[in-house]
């Protein structure tokens, strides 16, 4: 059987699984593919019969690798016919016999088909090159694609490498011990006070593991996810991880509109626990457990507060730290809110640049109007709402008294006294 010769394969496999963090057997099934291309490439530029090579015309074909010897045959599998039409993919019954007598019409035969070393042997190496560096990318996507899938959400350490245009590109380490992994940091999901250095190390949270075969990284890492947080706390605090305490809510602005404003997050916490204070818990014995927070977000801000089932308490802790003497929710139902302060209170209600109410309003879910006390109209304000509300509601309130089978509305008053007095009993 003929061979041609691949001088340092073995060394050449053993290297590629190294570097690559790739199985030897991966390597191998990578090198047979692109030998296997190289083989019909060359036949392709050696077609003097000037035949149709369609897409699975190479199909019966295959390499094979002699790791030992340092070289490798291509075989092809030949079925066995009375008079051939296609040599390679057919033998005659009678070439076969006089090696087999036993072989019958219909069987196939795998027969070695390596072309002679020369030509084919240079041909064959340059292009196994290029296609093998393809195929090894694939196998390496597809490994980093399985082995981060379920990792998406999570946090993972990451090694600051290059800087590719405004994105960081940096080394993560999976949590299988497998080397380093290139992620992408673009510039929305970086921190302003960030200093990405080349070696620096952060803690990044894993957005999103791409498919296909998009050139550059996989993955997609963020610095400025709200899921951040919401870990550097679980991390830092028992209660939250044995679930005592857990995370309602967070709103979380990492690169404001304005550089005069710095980032900042609000957090709502929760406890079915009554010996728990939830707040306490997550800040810490002076402060201790979200001081390892603010560091790790390089001087973040962060509003841990108290979550309520009341909207006017929520709506009234989110603004901390202001103090709110009074919470009006005007429109329940387009969640409009005014909220009343002194006047020392409205510009920390308001924060630097709007950015408190706002971040209240993204945590609460309510629309926040604040308001100074002193100079607030009551009548007006009420007047105005109700207005609003009137235009936006059907007046035939009768027609709903009467779906409601009652008589009339004393009597569907006293059936909702009865019922709120059956509540409190």
């Amino acid at each position: 059987m003929s061979m041609v010769s691949l001088p340092g394969l073995k060394e050449l496999i053993e290297s590629i699984s190294r570097e690559r963090n790739l199985p030897r057997l991966a390597v191998q099934s990578a090198i047979r593919e692109a030998l296997l291309k190289g083989y019909e490439r060359y036949r392709r530029a050696q077609n003097l019969e000037r035949r149709q090579f369609d897409e699975e015309y190479f199909d019966n074909f295959e390499v094979e690798l002699d790791i030992e010897g340092e070289g490798f045959r291509v075989l092809s599998t030949k079925s066995i016919v009375e008079a051939v039409e296609n040599s390679d993919h057919q033998i005659s019954l009678e070439e076969v016999q006089q090696v087999a007598q036993e072989a019958q019409l219909g069987d196939s035969v795998v027969l070695d088909v390596t072309p002679d070393q020369g030509e084919f042997g240079r041909m064959a190496a340059m292009q196994t090159k290029q296609v093998l560096a393809q195929k090894l990318r694939d196998q390496q996507r597809q490994m980093v694609q399985e082995e981060f899938q379920d990792l998406e959400g999570t946090v993972l350490q990451a090694r600051v490498l290059r800087f590719e245009r405004q994105s960081v590109i940096l080394a993560v380490a999976s949590n299988f011990g497998q080397p380093e992994v290139e992620a992408e940091l673009p510039k929305r999901e970086q921190l302003p006070n960030d200093n990405y250095r080349a070696n620096a190390t952060f803690k990044v949270y894993l957005k999103k593991v791409s498919q296909g075969q998009q050139r550059g990284p996989q993955l997609l890492v963020s610095r400025a996810d709200a899921g951040l947080v919401v870990y550097l706390f679980a991390n830092e605090v028992p209660e939250i991880e044995d679930e005592v305490v857990r995370i309602v809510a967070v709103a979380r602005e990492a690169n404001p509109p304005s550089r005069y404003v710095g980032p900042r997050t609000k957090i709502a916490v929760d406890t079915l626990d009554r010996d728990v204070d939830p707040v306490g818990a997550c800040i810490g014995a002076r402060g201790s457990r979200i001081q390892v927070v603010v560091n790790e977000l390089r001087g973040e801000k962060i509003d841990v507060i108290r979550w309520s089932p009341d909207p006017s308490t929520y709506i009234a802790n989110a603004l901390s730290p202001a103090r709110v003497d009074e919470v009006r929710l005007m429109d329940p139902e387009t969640r409009q809110t005014h909220v009343l302060v002194a006047e020392d209170q409205l510009s920390l209600a308001i924060g630097k640049e709007g950015q408190n109410v706002r971040l209240a309003a993204r945590l609460t879910g309510w629309k926040i109007d604040i308001k100074d006390k002193a100079k607030y109209d009551y009548a007006g304000e009420d007047t105005k709402f109700a207005a609003a509300r009137a235009k936006y509601q059907p007046e035939d309130d009768d027609l709903e008294l009467e779906e409601l089978d009652y008589e009339n509305e004393e009597e569907l008053e006293e059936e909702e006294e009865s019922f709120q007095r059956s509540t409190q009993d």
